[in-house]
């Protein structure tokens, strides 16, 4: 892609299942790529601690609840995390299905209910 930074393979292959979201659109901010549709961000990829990240809004305890049945894969990101955020480590095998479907029920979370709507609701995600 012109006029981009050269990105991870995991930041790529993100950006593709994001993309494919009705209306979402890539920005960069706060040092790097946040995914939105609209003005609201639904994923940020990170890497903060030198692994590859993705933060997502997730919806009432289940940042608990991720975090609690996988604490090596799942955190509360810096800034956001007080707000119900999660975030989902992409390295060591990450199940590309479910993070896949977590940003999916992010951007059905961020969306407006006509976008959310022309997105099925994605099953397997705690």
């Amino acid at each position: 892609m012109e006029g981009k930074p050269a990105m991870s393979d995991e930041v790529e292959r993100l950006r593709r299942i994001c993309l494919a979201l009705p209306e979402a659109s890539e920005k960069q901010a706060f040092g790097g790529p946040t995914f939105r549709v609209g003005d609201r961000i639904f994923a940020m990829p990170r890497k903060g601690d030198g692994r590859p990240s993705v933060w997502m809004k997730a919806p009432p305890h289940a940042q608990e609840i991720l975090i609690g049945a996988d604490p090596a894969r799942f955190f509360a990101p810096p800034y956001v995390g007080p707000k119900g955020w999660v975030g989902m480590r992409l390295d060591d095998g990450v199940d590309w299905a479910e993070v896949e479907a977590l940003v999916t029920r992010s951007y059905r979370l961020i969306a407006p209910k006509r976008l959310a709507a022309k997105v099925p609701q994605a099953s397997g995600a705690s």
